[in-house]
C-alpha cells in the first residue's frame, strides 16, 4: 500500500509540479489532485490581471498593514483584483487556534502562504502583511509560490525598532515593558531581517504615500501592473 501511495505521489508531481510542495506528504491518503478545466492563463485573461504575492514583513508597528491597506486601496481605484491578508485579522478565522509560540509562528506562515498561493493563482494581487520574524518560514511561503509558477515578492518594511516602539499604535510595546506580554518579536523574541529581499522600505520620515508609490512601481516594473503612478 504505502509502494502504491509513493508511486502515486511521484505521479502526481510528474503531473502537477506545480501544485505539490517538495517533502510535504500530505497527512491524508487516497486523495488526488482535481485540476478542474480552466488553465490559469485563462482564469487571468478573464480578469485583464496577474495574481502575485506581496509578502511585507517587518516588526509590529513597522507599517506593514498601514501600507499593504493604502496599497489595497489604490490598487483597487484602477480596478486591480487585490485583496489583504492581515496577521491579526487571519487569527480570529483560520488561525484563532494558534499562539506565538516558535511551533504556532510557523505553522501560521505556512497556512498564510498556502491561502496566498491560491489567491495569487486565481489572480489575484494578494498582499500578506504578517511580521514572519523567521526567514525559514517566509522562504517556505516564498517555495510554495514558485513551485506552483506564481510570482512572491518579499517586501521588507525596515523601521527601527525604537520608532516602532515609539508609534505603538495598539500599545503592545507598552505592555511588553510592563511584564504582561511574553515573546514579543524585537523584544524577547528574535527577527531574522530579510537578506535578499525584493522591495525595501524605510519608513522613517517618510509619508505612507511615498511608499505606496515605491510598491506600485515596482509592480509595474514586474509586469504585474501598468503604471497607475503615471495617471
Amino acid at each position: 500500500e504505502v509502494g502504491w501511495l509513493l508511486a502515486g505521489f511521484s505521479l502526481l508531481f510528474l503531473l502537477y509540479p506545480h501544485l505539490v510542495m517538495q517533502n510535504s506528504l500530505p497527512k491524508s491518503t487516497n486523495i488526488t489532485v482535481h485540476s478542474g478545466n480552466i488553465t490559469r492563463e485563462e482564469r487571468w485573461d478573464l480578469l485583464s490581471v496577474k495574481g502575485a504575492t506581496l509578502w511585507f514583513t517587518g516588526f509590529s508597528g513597522s507599517g506593514k498593514s498601514t501600507i499593504a491597506s493604502a496599497v489595497e486601496s489604490e490598487l483597487a481605484s484602477h480596478k486591480v483584483f487585490t485583496y489583504r491578508l492581515d496577521g491579526d485579522n487571519v487569527r480570529f478565522g483560520l488561525n484563532r487556534d494558534l499562539g506565538f509560540s516558535p511551533e504556532d509562528r510557523k505553522e501560521n506562515i505556512r497556512r498564510i502562504g498556502e491561502v496566498a498561493k491560491l489567491f495569487a493563482d486565481s489572480g489575484c494581487v494578494t498582499m500578506a502583511s504578517f511580521i514572519s520574524p523567521y526567514a525559514v518560514d517566509r522562504n517556505a511561503a516564498r517555495q510554495v509560490h514558485e513551485e506552483a509558477g506564481l510570482p512572491f515578492f518579499e517586501v521588507f518594511v525596515d523601521t527601527p525598532i525604537e520608532e516602532c516602539e515609539k508609534r505603538d499604535p495598539k500599545a503592545l510595546y507598552k505592555k511588553v515593558r510592563a511584564g504582561e506580554i511574553k515573546n514579543f518579536t524585537g523584544i524577547d523574541a528574535p527577527y531574522e531581517v530579510p537578506e535578499n529581499p525584493e522591495l525595501v522600505l524605510s519608513t522613517k520620515g517618510r509619508e505612507i504615500s511615498d511608499c505606496v508609490r515605491d510598491v506600485l512601481q515596482f509592480l509595474a516594473a514586474k509586469g504585474i501592473i501598468k503604471d497607475v503612478t503615471a495617471e
